[in-house]
This record gives C-alpha cells, sequence and structure tokens, in this order.
C-alpha cells in the first residue's frame, strides 16, 4: 500500500508574479498532473478526511491522494477548479483572509487574489475551505497573543462568510511548533497541514500533517513517482535539525526587527511590522 500523498499547489499560471513564480505550476503542467492522479489507481479524499483519520477516526482508504491549494490565488477560481472539476477531484483550498482584500491587508506581495464573495460561491460549488491565517505571518516567530489573532481572525472571518465551521487549518510556510500546535487546537482547529515534503505516515500528528509541494521545476517524472510512493521520504514524528537552527534563525532575525508581536489590529500589521515579504520561499 502507497503511503498518503498530500499535494500541496499555490498558483496555476503561465505568467506568476515574479515572487511566486518559483512555486507556480503552468495549466498545461498542472492537468498532465491531475491526469496522472485520476489514473493512478489513488483514492482522492477531502484534507478533513485526512485529519480525521490521523485523528484516529474513520481510515483512509488505501493508496490515498489528497489535493491542497494555499493563499487562495485567482487562479484556483479560472483555471484549477475547472480542470479538477472535468476530472472529478475534490481539493482543499487553504484561505489568507487578509489577502482577500482589495487593498491586500496581508504580509503576502501584491498578486491577483479571490474574494471573499468568490470565496463563497467555490464553497457553494463544493470546494473545501480552509484556514491559512489572516496576514501569512511566520507563527511560530510571534507572541502567543499574535499567534492566537493569527488563528481565531480567519476562522471567524470564513464562518461568517460560509455560516458553517471552519474546522482544518494550513501553517503559512509551514511553520509551527509545539506551542503554534497546541494554540491551534486550542481554537478549534480539529488538524493542521505543514509541509515537511513528505509522505503522510499513518502516526502522523494531527496538527503537523506533512505534504509534497509542487515546483516549478517539479517534472511530471518525479510526479508519477510520488504518486508510486517514491521519491520522497515518509515525515518523521521529530523535526528534523536544520528545521530546528532555521527556527532559531528566524526567531533570533524577528525579535531584533520587532516582528514578534502583530498590532491589536490586524489589518494595520502589513504596513506597520516592515516590509512585505519580497520571495515567497517554502
Amino acid at each position: 500500500m502507497r503511503p498518503l500523498a498530500v499535494l500541496l499547489y499555490h498558483t496555476i499560471s503561465d505568467d506568476p508574479p515574479p515572487w511566486i513564480a518559483h512555486l507556480a505550476v503552468t495549466p498545461r503542467d498542472f492537468r498532465a498532473q491531475l491526469d496522472a492522479v485520476a489514473a493512478s489507481g489513488r483514492t482522492p479524499v477531502t484534507a478533513a478526511q485526512v485529519v480525521d483519520a490521523r485523528r484516529g477516526g474513520v481510515p483512509l482508504p488505501p493508496d490515498a491522494v489528497a489535493l491542497t491549494f494555499d493563499d487562495g490565488f485567482r487562479d484556483f477560481a479560472t483555471i484549477a477548479q475547472p480542470a479538477l472539476v472535468a476530472r472529478g477531484l475534490p481539493a482543499a483550498l487553504f484561505v489568507t483572509t487578509g489577502a482577500m482584500h482589495p487593498d491586500n491587508h496581508s504580509r503576502l506581495p501584491d498578486a491577483s487574489m479571490l474574494t471573499m464573495r468568490d470565496i463563497a460561491l467555490l464553497d457553494r460549488d463544493g470546494v473545501e475551505i480552509c484556514s491559512h491565517t489572516h496576514l501569512h505571518a511566520q507563527l511560530d516567530t510571534l507572541d502567543r497573543r499574535s499567534v492566537e489573532r493569527e488563528l481565531t481572525r480567519p476562522k471567524r472571518i470564513l464562518q461568517d462568510t460560509l455560516g458553517r465551521e471552519v474546522p482544518v487549518f494550513a501553517y503559512p510556510y509551514g511553520y509551527s511548533s509545539r506551542t503554534v500546535r497546541a494554540l491551534t487546537g486550542a481554537t478549534g482547529y480539529t488538524g493542521a497541514f505543514a509541509v515537511r515534503h513528505a509522505f503522510s505516515p499513518d502516526t502522523d500528528d494531527p496538527y503537523r500533517i506533512a505534504r509534497l509541494m509542487l515546483r516549478r521545476g517539479t517534472t511530471l517524472a518525479t510526479f508519477h513517482a510520488w504518486l508510486d510512493g517514491e521519491s520522497a521520504p515518509i515525515a518523521p514524528a521529530h523535526d528534523y535539525a536544520k528545521t530546528c537552527l532555521w527556527r532559531r534563525y528566524r526567531r533570533q532575525r524577528a525579535f531584533l526587527t520587532h516582528h514578534r508581536e502583530l498590532p491589536e489590529d490586524p489589518d494595520q500589521a502589513a504596513t506597520t511590522t516592515g516590509p512585505r515579504t519580497e520571495r515567497y520561499a517554502k
């Protein structure tokens, strides 16, 4: 039985903004990847199903695969969703709610993003709408109060918009820590997705579910290998040593640049806590 492959996309575009170009997948490559998923014999599952299984609920079917999209780029509605529907594949969309504002209240650089009206329509059409913070901050570098705001605000916005519970979350950049994961659960999320560039084992932490991230340079051969359960590790129970060192460096940098605490009004954070990310790195 092949390990669970949770696939992570961002923008599907031939002409993405430079800051996200390294994570952009062309529409042609995307359609070829979806055809590979459909022909792989894997069973598509939702993000909520993955979370439930990792919490000890209903086991996933053998050879499961899940498709997830981070941030909320407009091309999800215009390019990705029609291709998914044509192949009968479900998908989860993790929304950075601050980026849905016309003036972009998030830390993401400007790009063509969905609106909250778009989000409501996608939800109506069966897309699994999930939370991805309001500002897209690196949660493991923030103080506790700021982390709590970044968890609760998008949950409330999405639930008010959709009229239902939004129980699933994904960490910006995949960054978390024990404290962040504990707060995620305390906020009311039932599970959360990281990155980790690995397959998700049956024993995966429901608040740190591993994903495989698609990049501009991901070849179709590599994609097929992932579907075959190859060319990537199984996520370990512990953090890699380099992950811990990288977190320590980012925390020190955040402390020196006074980014550990976000303003009380999250909509002012993009302009009062320094410049937006110059190059989006995950």
